[in-house]
């Protein structure tokens, strides 16, 4: 096993972060705003510089909002449909509301990637969060290191079986980043840390998430809900003993909660555990990070024409850096 990872990003995340982050006077020599490609290249080379992959797949959501999460929860991120369908029934699959000025930096990005040689992958149906947790469980070879602001993807990290995997979370920047496995995930919830991963994902489910459209459990928070998954092995072990009873783990009050929310519960597992079997299609099968560009000239012609040079010139050095032995 080598010990330079297989690093997998959350694309959709990094560039809105991005967006974000980097002012919109960022701009094209004909004006186009490029602030999100600008910070998306940016960070792309800070993290090839500092972690230095092997390997490296920008996941891509081909689908922010897929039926089989709707289907089952169709509350799920129904608040961020674009706002001419506020109030309507919304059709899974419908674009996610983006900035004006962001959605046409996407297609400068993917140009981007395809010209330095960066391989893409996505799932038809499915999000980037299952696009990475799918790629992360059937990596065989390398430690892999997911880079995302969603919390959803702390339940990936593990230990064992197979290589270790590990969570770059951006969720307050590049800069303030946590570098998130079993450990640190147990430590900051409370949670069992032999199964820390899923143990996340069972907490998120009782707790709730607003900016997912997830309601929770009404009166159950995050500390009350990593206490109670805690207590039991698994999911199905408490959902079983909110619907039996008589179990002296749940305390009279807490399962009268969980009780109510028993619809809920039965339907809200496969919304937030990440897929781990999607159908990923890669750009190309050799996911290696090369050490050059694949398309120099394009790279080149790209960067004159949206005013990139800069950052490409800080990509095609962080890349070049990967032929030495030692951290650039």
């Amino acid at each position: 096993m080598s010990d330079r990872p297989l690093m997998l990003l959350d694309s959709a995340s990094m560039y809105f972060r991005a967006y974000f982050g980097v002012p919109e006077s960022i701009t094209s020599p004909d004006g186009t705003p490029v602030n999100a490609v600008r910070g998306f290249t940016d960070m792309i080379a800070r993290l090839v510089t500092e972690h230095r992959p092997a390997r490296l797949v920008a996941c891509l959501d081909l689908d922010w909002r897929p039926a089989f999460r709707v289907a089952a929860l169709p509350s799920y991120k129904a608040h961020r449909v674009e706002a001419g369908r506020a109030g309507d029934e919304v059709p899974a699959g419908v674009p996610e509301e983006v900035p004006d000025t962001l959605a046409p930096q996407v297609p400068v990005i993917m140009e981007v990637l395809g010209a330095a040689g960066i391989c893409t992958g996505g799932a038809h149906g499915f999000e980037a969060d299952d696009v990475i947790g799918t790629l992360a469980d059937r990596e065989g070879a390398d430690p892999v290191l997911a880079v995302s602001g969603d919390r959803d993807l702390m339940q990936i990290v593990r230990d064992d079986p197979g290589p270790p995997v590990r969570l770059l979370y951006i969720g307050r920047g590049l800069n303030r980043a946590e570098y998130l496995g079993p450990e640190e995930v147990a430590a900051k919830y409370g949670l069992p840390r032999e199964r820390a991963g899923a143990a996340y994902a069972e907490m998120a489910m009782l707790r709730g998430d607003p900016s997912d459209g997830l309601p929770g459990v009404p009166g159950v928070g995050a500390k009350t809900a990593a206490t109670l998954v805690g207590r039991f092995g698994s999911w199905p072990e408490l959902v079983d003993a909110v619907g039996t009873g008589g179990d002296a783990r749940l305390a009279a009050g807490v399962r009268a909660k969980l009780v109510a929310a028993k619809d809920y519960l039965d339907v809200v597992e496969p919304v937030v555990r990440v897929v781990t079997g999607a159908p990923v299609e890669l750009s190309h099968d050799d996911t290696a990070l090369p050490s050059a560009p694949a398309d120099p000239e394009r790279l080149d012609e790209l960067a004159r024409r949206w005013g990139l040079e800069s950052s490409v010139a800080r990509l095609v050095k962080a890349l070049k850096s990967l032929e030495t032995t030692e951290p650039a």
